[in-house]
């Protein structure tokens, strides 16, 4: 208990934050006659995606970008006599870094599982910022200008290329509250898991008597001996299970009542790779001098 409770007060208090940009590598191909072609029905409900349907509880969000916490690309160190682990083995209610989108869509969608999807919204898609733009000035470029009709244009045109994708997944489990989030690559790298975030309430403090700060304490005590149980003793200070010295390796870290499983290396190959996809397809004008 006492090493446990060393342990446990090592843990940091702010989750890492990372915004996802996962974009599409696309090869060039010619424009079908009716690629602009586009209904002015709600688009989730008739949006089709590898053969599936975006189902009613999901939503197309905007992705505002690549962005790292300063905090999240430090070196990292092993603690005294301890060995790197093997993170890509570590999984949270089942799913794992590097798993696809349709394997936890069968997981959660197919399958009874502990965890359901929330009720609303619970899949956003996403098109990459880069594709969005070139969307848009191929769009506008066939006299689109109002804007409902230029959203609808720039999704259905994605959705027809692949450029439309699951980029989110956001679960709960009901009888205790416990929350999961799932972040997930582009196509350019199959749709994997690149980052699998977990949320329980253990650190909540229900009022200000001392009954409930003892029992603040208690839960996140068994909820971290819980986690030492799973995965074994952190590696790298109190708080983090690092795979090598890297921190754009998987690793994951700990914090009151959260996990966050990652890696940082897979969403930033991917936002790289789709990045310069984009520049190099962006259909200009056929200029001649």
């Amino acid at each position: 208990m006492k090493e446990t409770k060393n342990l446990f007060h090592k843990i940091m208090g702010h989750v890492i934050k990372c915004s996802v940009l996962c974009t599409l590598c696309f090869v060039t191909t010619t424009l079908l006659a009716n690629e602009y072609d586009y209904e002015y029905e709600p688009f989730i409900n008739s949006a089709i995606l590898g053969g599936d349907a975006i189902l009613p509880d999901a939503t197309i969000a905007d992705s505002d970008g690549f962005y790292m916490d300063a905090n999240a690309a430090i070196p990292l160190y092993l603690n005294p006599d301890a060995v790197f682990a093997h993170v890509p083995n570590f999984d949270i209610a089942g799913v794992w870094l590097g798993m696809p989108f349709s394997e936890v869509q069968t997981l959660f969608f197919r399958t009874k599982s502990l965890y359901t999807p929330i009720k609303n919204n619970s899949i956003i898609y996403m098109i990459p910022i880069d594709w969005k733009y070139n969307l848009d000035y191929e769009c506008r470029q066939q006299g689109i200008i109002a804007p409902s009709q230029l959203e609808n244009c720039i999704n259905t045109v994605a959705k027809k290329r692949g450029l439309l994708y699951p980029a989110q997944l956001h679960l709960v489990r009901e009888s205790t509250g416990e929350t999961i989030s799932i972040y997930f690559t582009s196509n350019a790298t199959d749709n994997r898991v690149w980052r699998v975030l977990y949320n329980n309430d253990v650190n909540e403090l229900e009022g200000a008597a001392e009954k409930f700060a003892d029992q603040r304490q208690k839960k996140i005590l068994s909820f971290w001996q819980g986690v030492l149980d799973k995965y074994g003793v952190p590696n790298s200070d109190g708080d983090k299970w690092i795979s090598s010295d890297n921190s754009y390796d998987p690793m994951m870290t700990a914090y009151y009542g959260a996990l966050d499983l990652t890696d940082l290396g897979a969403v930033a190959n991917d936002a790289t790779a789709n990045v310069r996809a984009a520049r190099e397809n962006f259909r200009a004008k056929p200029y001649a001098f």
